[in-house]
């Protein structure tokens, strides 16, 4: 472990800077993608799933993806829809705190990512390849940049 004082100047820190960028982009991403959603309403967007499983899965019968197509609704949309904002605001809060060098933002990306190692290793198990290694070195490097810096933070 690094012995080295904490600075408290969030300029010092360019690994939170690398974090929280990549965090607010998965923000936006996530906002773009449910304004897509609302954009594209039911009908369309049933329309949509429909050519995309006829076009990957053309022995699947029409009973098999009806039960799906009758679930997308305006209600279910607007229900996704939140649920998809909310994520995005905590991506988004979670880049600001981080490039603010805030230690509640490195908490809670070291939680948020630290989730996500069981469902990598699990990944990794039954699809191994380069794409799957990668996701999980990644957050494995997001982990321990966090950690560090909460336990940098502690010796204060």
């Amino acid at each position: 472990m690094d012995d080295t004082a904490y600075n408290p100047d969030p300029k010092a820190h360019p690994g939170l800077h690398a974090i929280a960028l990549f965090e607010g982009a998965k923000g936006v991403l996530a906002l773009a993608f449910a304004g897509g959603l609302l954009a594209l309403g039911p009908d369309r967007l049933r329309e949509s799933v429909q050519a995309i499983v006829s076009r990957f899965i053309p022995d699947a019968g029409p009973g098999a993806v009806s039960e799906w197509m009758q679930r997308i609704n305006p209600e279910a949309i607007h229900v996704t829809v939140l649920i998809i904002a909310v994520y995005a605001g905590m991506r988004l809060l979670e880049g600001w705190g981080l490039w603010r060098a805030r230690a509640w933002a490195s908490w809670l990306g070291c939680i948020g990512s630290a989730a996500y190692l069981p469902l990598d290793v699990y990944a990794l198990y039954h699809h191994p390849g380069w794409h799957t290694w990668a996701l999980l070195i990644v957050n494995l490097v997001i982990v321990w940049v966090l950690w560090r810096d909460i336990r940098r933070r502690k010796r204060i």
